[in-house]
């Protein structure tokens, strides 16, 4: 069963974010074509992100009391009507539409945090991080053809990347539909104490670990929304570079991201601890986002993005793995709820911190701002050295 949950979790995270990797990084041009500026982006990302963080953890703690498969059936369905609203509104160039359609899709983005659960229903520990890497590396294939297919598709229309997004979306929904089954089973849920708490903000932040872990996503996402609000305008301002050339950009780090998670991971956490492997990705994403604030030539947006998609390869499954860990079996749901609501929060403020920065200090600022963010998650990240997640077995020699 685990294989086969692994398999099917990984093509539904792929499809799913080959429809988001279609659109988001030709998002600032859908805003500015529809006469947006660069903060109305930020505020756009920042609503989807605001929504996915009041549903993330309600669509975490469903997941606990009715299973996994429900919850990304509904995910995948919320996702595939947002795409077409969003064909929509490029179709009558009409912006209300576009915020409608990305607070749709932010209110039912719920079927990440699920897969995950449903990995870690099937894993222990010792398999974990290299679970969590299959579903990151699902999410980075898809973020490696989504983008390159976007700027390929635009060319038929604004139109043609958002609705394919929603035929990916759909299709997606049809294999979980038919072929995915259900790892949590809702009538365990029965056999447990009438009193059992639900997982709110206290119970996450009262379990040694997690507090650390909401902070290090928190600072991760911070620094991570900059691209998708800033780093096209950039290279068009300094680089002169359109939709092709950002859509490369992005396929890079997502075929870097593709490679560490499918191949890399799993060797790595077999031989280094979770916890080292976070510095090590934290100091990653902050060395290329520096890049980027300071780049005076396309190639180094070029080493930026292999240094970002590096960093995201490492942090996204370790965050995930290390969450799961210290959650425990029993609230693993909603507590990773929680943390993807953590990175929600990120993505509430960062691309309308973003968009300000760029259009009061110019170019280079929000990248300068996500390096400092990348400084102080290391900082976090250390903070965790010392910490043993509680299901974990004895740490073998070979780690460090």
């Amino acid at each position: 069963m685990q294989r086969r949950v692994r398999a099917l979790v990984f093509v539904t995270v792929f499809l799913d974010l080959v429809g988001f990797g279609l659109i988001i990084p030709l998002l600032p041009f859908y805003v500015e074509s529809m006469g947006g500026t660069a903060t109305t982006a930020g505020v756009l990302l920042a609503l989807f992100s605001f929504a996915q963080l009041v549903a993330s953890p309600v669509l975490g703690r469903l997941s606990d009391r009715v299973g996994r498969r429900p919850v990304i059936l509904l995910s995948l369905l919320g996702n595939a009507i947002s795409m077409a609203l969003f064909a929509y509104s490029t179709h009558v160039q009409w912006l209300p539409w576009l915020f409608a359609s990305r607070l749709l899709a932010g209110a039912t983005a719920g079927n990440l945090a699920a897969c995950q659960a449903a990995v870690a229903d099937v894993t222990d520990e010792s398999g974990r991080a290299a679970g969590m890497g299959l579903v990151g590396a699902g999410i980075g294939l898809g973020m490696v053809l989504g983008p390159v297919i976007g700027s390929l598709l635009h060319v038929h229309g604004a139109w043609a990347p958002p609705l394919a997004g929603a035929v990916m979306a759909a299709a997606a929904m049809l294999g979980v539909l038919f072929f995915f089954p259900e790892t949590h089973r809702p009538q365990a849920e029965r056999h447990q104490e009438p009193g059992r708490p639900r997982v709110r903000l206290s119970d996450v932040l009262a379990r040694p670990g997690l507090g650390a872990v909401l902070a290090l996503t928190f600072l991760v996402f911070i620094g991570m929304t900059n691209l998708q609000v800033s780093l096209g305008l950039l290279a068009q301002a300094r680089f002169g570079w359109g939709e092709q050339e950002i859509g490369r950009l992005f396929a890079l780090m997502g075929l870097v991201t593709f490679v560490l998670q499918a191949f890399v991971i799993g060797w790595l956490t077999s031989r280094v601890r979770d916890t080292t492997l976070v510095l090590v990705g934290a100091a990653c994403m902050g060395a290329g986002l520096t890049c980027i604030a300071a780049a005076g030539h396309g190639a180094m947006l070029v080493l930026a993005m292999v240094l970002v998609g590096s960093g995201t390869g490492l942090l996204q499954p370790l965050m995930a793995s290390l969450a799961s860990g210290f959650a425990g079996r029993e609230l693993r749901g909603g507590v990773l709820g929680v943390v993807q609501s953590a990175g929600g929060l990120a993505r509430v403020v960062g691309p309308v911190w973003s968009g300000f920065l760029y259009s009061r200090l110019g170019p280079g600022a929000p990248f300068t701002s996500g390096a400092v963010a990348a400084g102080v998650a290391l900082l976090v990240g250390a903070s965790l050295l010392r910490r043993r997640v509680p299901d974990a077995p004895p740490q073998s020699t070979l780690k460090v």
